[in-house]
């Protein structure tokens, strides 16, 4: 979604580089740049050594992965815009475009939140952290994966692994934007407000 519909929150990978080194520097002292010599400098040749020096220097999560990345080379889905990754989700799928959009402007209408686009699906982050992956998960559904800790799966709640980042604990299958009912906008309300 781009700034035509109105939805200006939503991130790429490249995008949230500022973020991840922001938090590096904050831990280390030092910019992505800087590392990324110190890398190339120890003359590590496989990702696991490198993750592993990175992780005896104290950088892990998204810092190491964005080092590593500097040093073996960034992926295609980190360097695509956040439509383009969009674009790509539902190039073959384009009916269950319509869903994702109106799930996506639904959270939007909850509070403060970006829109995270990933190679294979959308992570719906808080202030604090994710809260929903959208994903479309066949030809015909879209899954809105939630983080709901307490909530068991039964009616509409099915299991939520294998949604997204795994952070989901249950989900709700989607095939049309009528589907993205009053219910479907509590539970996302529920999950925003539970996880910020």
């Amino acid at each position: 979604m781009g700034d035509d519909d109105g939805v200006t929150a939503t991130r790429s990978w490249g995008e949230m580089l500022t973020g991840i080194e922001a938090r590096l520097v904050a831990a280390t002292g030092d910019d992505v740049a800087t590392w990324g010599r110190r890398v190339r400098d120890t003359a590590l040749e496989t990702e696991s050594e490198v993750r592993a020096w990175l992780a005896e220097q104290g950088i892990t999560g998204y810092g190491q992965m964005v080092l590593v990345m500097e040093r073996f080379g960034y992926p295609e889905f980190f360097t695509a815009s956040a439509d383009e990754l969009v674009d790509g989700q539902y190039a073959a799928k384009p009916a269950l475009r319509a869903v994702y959009d109106a799930v996506v402007r639904t959270a939007l209408e909850l509070g403060e939140m970006h829109v995270q686009t990933r190679k294979g699906y959308v992570s719906l982050v808080g202030p604090r952290r994710t809260f929903a992956v959208v994903q479309a998960s066949t030809r015909t559904r879209v899954d809105l994966g939630l983080r709901l800790p307490d909530r068991e799966p039964g009616g509409r709640l099915l299991p939520g692994k294998n949604i997204g980042n795994g952070s989901c604990t249950v989900r709700i299958p989607l095939a049309t934007v009528e589907d993205v009912d009053d219910e479907v906008r509590r539970l996302l309300s529920e999950a925003f407000v539970g996880n910020r």
